[in-house]
């Protein structure tokens, strides 16, 4: 594309000459940056599927050919090859780490791990039914309150910045598996320097005071790898969140508390954990054929969860991955679970049915990873934890990309707004009685 090319934007008279911009990979954006306030035009684009709301260097999609990369590795040659603290450092510095940096990465990360003791007493003031997620958000965002500097000013300083994505990578993984601790009513186990990012996760999690617990290799590798899935994904519902609270200068700790609070949704990552609430409304083997009809009836709202999703068109690649590992962990636990039958039936339907083939809806992440989790022992209220812990290190690579530009921008989008103009103010009793919205 020639330096210089415009599109023209023809309307009302008017020709606007608005730039051209490309990306990497040639795909095309018109930049409407300047038509408003300037042109007092805007554009209109609900969910902002077709708005590019920053530059960045860190994850691309390709929905249609079904291509995730990350720093333009492929994500199956992540998953097979490289471990947590690996694409850890990719993200953060947008290089693999070679030996020395590894290391150093890794012992920050086993540095930071621990918690102020004063923010573990947050857990003791929750419900003891009080779900997981809604403890991560408060105590993430509490976190601005005991690391380090006060002034907001310098989070933007690039040591403050890189150490404060550290502390929360870190973090994250204790302060998940206390919030289950909590839940349930279990002493809290702290981490130990011994074990890696994942295994020491799972330790927190299942061992218990007086027992001694193993660790499990392949169970730990499995972890590893939907930890890499779940790292970054472009600029999905809860990053998108963590750059628009970022761009207001807020501190790191409350930016990722503001995307877990959007990963929370059941439309974006609680999807992993409906899946296993509609797997539980089946019930059982015999029922899915009514199910599949309801599908397939235009008539009826309901939606099988864990099939299809917004941006693939292909199968997504994470899911190809954690299909594999998913079956690796049932045949390695030998497990006899009539959940986990009723899903893989599931999944042999929408693997040869035309109907779920023609329309690409192929099992996506959040269905395979369900299935795993709970095959390892994730209870249900944990899955978006998890997510979290792992989405963690995607959101501060983007919040650390976005912190470091020269001149941020606030984000402020626009609204077509359709509402009343110019009426009078009437008082009280001079009202008339009106129905309530």
């Amino acid at each position: 594309m020639a330096p210089g090319e415009v599109a023209t934007l023809h309307i009302r008279g008017k020709e606007l000459k608005l730039p051209v911009l490309e990306d990497s990979f040639k795909n095309i954006f018109v930049d409407t940056s300047k038509l408003h306030p300037t042109t007092k035009i805007c554009t209109y684009d609900p969910g902002y599927t077709s708005t590019a709301c920053c530059e960045s260097t860190i994850t691309y999609i390709d929905g249609g050919k079904g291509v995730l990369l990350y720093r333009g590795y492929p994500i199956e040659q992540l998953a097979e090859k490289a471990d947590f603290v690996d694409t850890a450092h990719l993200l953060l510095y947008g290089e693999l780490p070679h030996e020395k940096q590894w290391k150093t990465l890794e012992e920050e990360l086993k540095f930071h791990s621990t918690v102020h003791e004063k923010l573990i007493d947050f857990y003791r003031g929750f419900k003891s039914d009080a779900h997981p997620m809604a403890m991560m958000v408060g105590v993430v965002g509490a976190m601005s309150a005991f690391y380090e500097p006060t002034d907001g000013t310098k989070w933007r300083d690039p040591e403050n910045a890189r150490k404060s994505c550290v502390r929360l990578i870190a973090k994250l993984p204790t302060l998940a598996a206390m919030a289950y601790k909590s839940s349930i009513g279990q002493p809290i186990v702290y981490p130990r320097n011994d074990f890696s990012m994942s295994e020491n996760f799972l330790y927190m999690m299942f061992s218990k005071k007086n027992e001694v617990w193993k660790s499990d290799p392949l169970l730990t590798r499995a972890m590893d790898i939907i930890m890499i899935l779940h790292m970054d994904h472009e600029q999905n519902a809860s990053t998108s969140t963590v750059r628009v609270a970022g761009s207001s200068q807020a501190n790191p700790y409350a930016c990722v508390s503001a995307g877990i609070a959007c990963l929370w949704g059941p439309a974006h990552g609680g999807a992993n954990e409906a899946v296993l609430n509609m797997m539980a409304e089946i019930g059982d083997v015999s029922r899915i054929p009514e199910y599949i009809k309801r599908v397939k009836d235009p008539k009826d709202n309901f939606r099988l969860m864990g099939f299809g999703h917004r941006v693939y068109k292909a199968y997504d690649p994470r899911a190809k991955i954690m299909r594999t590992i998913t079956h690796q962990v049932l045949a390695h636990l030998k497990l006899v679970d009539p959940i986990l039958e009723l899903s893989m039936e599931l999944e042999r339907i929408a693997l040869t049915d035309e109907y779920f083939v023609k329309r690409n809806l192929y099992p996506n992440i959040d269905f395979y990873s369900g299935i795993c989790l709970r095959a390892m022992g994730v209870p249900v209220a944990m899955f978006t934890v998890l997510f979290a812990v792992a989405r963690t290190v995607g959101w501060t690579a983007q919040w650390l990309e976005m912190a470091m530009e020269p001149t941020p921008r606030i984000s402020r989008p626009r609204q077509i707004y359709k509402g009343a103009i110019d009426r009078d103010f009437v008082s009280l009793d001079s009202r008339p009685i009106q129905a309530r919205l």
